[in-house]
């Protein structure tokens, strides 16, 4: 399988400069959120948002600083989504390493979050970059809308699989979509083509969480999130909306019945994952990411062969066939 350096290859003079631009970025003359921004960039994930903007930016242009600066507010805004997540969820660790509400308590962590997404909107008001803003604030806009759909249809396990494409679109997709989008309005495509690269973000970003849903049914998964997490937090992902419509009203009512008694109990947790399985629920979650991946590397075609090109489509599958 290609590895993810193998991909950044085709980037790796750009990704090295973006670090530059995103160190600056985190920096803060307020001692406590300099240190937070330290602590971010030190324990960064692997950066596959920005590798998407600037994949899709070369397809069709040069490198230049509006792109730079897409990348930089795209992880700004991701670091900051995930810290308000750990708020959310009360987790205590982030990557293997202690989240920031785990270390300063949820009030600085919020603060922290806004900080950062502040941060990149004033790069883009600041450069007058008014369309990577507008594009963005969409994205903001979705994320939310998406989050709170799942928490009110969670509520009562009603959540069907078209809810269930609704939700990841906005919560998951349209974060990639809008890297693709303005990674290739930085170069200097036209609406079409800015389009097209959004829809192939689309695509590429519910293959990609279909993926995450699906290391959460697998005990052997070497994600290092674990297994079982989305069943603990009564979270209704494709395995389990699969598992429901396959079962009788009986077998419905108690599997739903065991997550809300003892959904956070290891036998509670293995034996829906092993009812999952029995009703092929896996393979059809495996079916339906294949789907959307070959619906995003179906967007590509209108792009002329070049390595860039050659880049995204590993990295497309890269996300899809990942460990981690």
């Amino acid at each position: 399988m290609t590895t993810l350096d193998d991909i950044k290859s085709a980037v790796s003079n750009e990704l090295s400069q973006f670090e530059a631009f995103y160190k600056e970025a985190l920096h803060s003359d307020n001692y406590l959120l300099d240190k937070i921004g330290r602590y971010t960039l030190k324990h960064k994930g692997k950066q596959l948002r920005p590798l998407f903007v600037f994949l899709s930016a070369k397809c069709f242009g040069d490198v230049n600083e509006s792109t730079y600066r897409a990348a930089t507010f795209i992880e700004l805004l991701h670091s900051a989504t995930l810290i308000h997540d750990d708020v959310v969820d009360d987790a205590s660790e982030r990557r293997g390493f202690a989240s920031i509400n785990a270390m300063y308590k949820n009030k600085i962590a919020v603060l922290a979050g806004d900080y950062l997404l502040s941060k990149g909107m004033m790069i883009a008001l600041e450069n007058r970059d008014y369309q990577m803003l507008d594009m963005i604030s969409e994205t903001v806009k979705n994320m939310s809308e998406g989050e709170i759909f799942q928490l009110e249809k969670a509520k009562n396990f009603d959540i069907s699989e078209e809810d269930y494409y609704q939700i990841i679109e906005k919560k998951t997709a349209s974060m990639i979509a809008s890297c693709c989008a303005i990674g290739a309005v930085s170069t200097g495509a036209n609406s079409a083509q800015v389009e097209t690269m959004r829809n192939f973000g689309i695509n590429a970003g519910t293959a990609f969480q279909i993926r995450d849903d699906i290391f959460d049914y697998q005990p052997d998964n070497k994600s290092g999130k674990g297994y079982g997490n989305d069943i603990r937090e009564h979270k209704m992902t494709l395995p389990l909306i699969h598992l429901l419509q396959n079962s009788s009203a009986i077998e419905r009512t108690l599997i739903i019945s065991k997550i809300r008694i003892s959904g956070k109990r290891k036998k509670t947790i293995d034996s829906i994952i092993h009812k999952a399985n029995e009703k092929n629920s896996l393979a059809y979650c495996e079916e339906k990411m294949n789907f959307f991946t070959q619906q995003a590397e179906n967007q590509l075609d209108f792009i002329p062969d070049c390595q860039t090109k050659d880049a995204l489509k590993k990295l497309l599958y890269y996300c899809i066939k990942r460990e981690i």
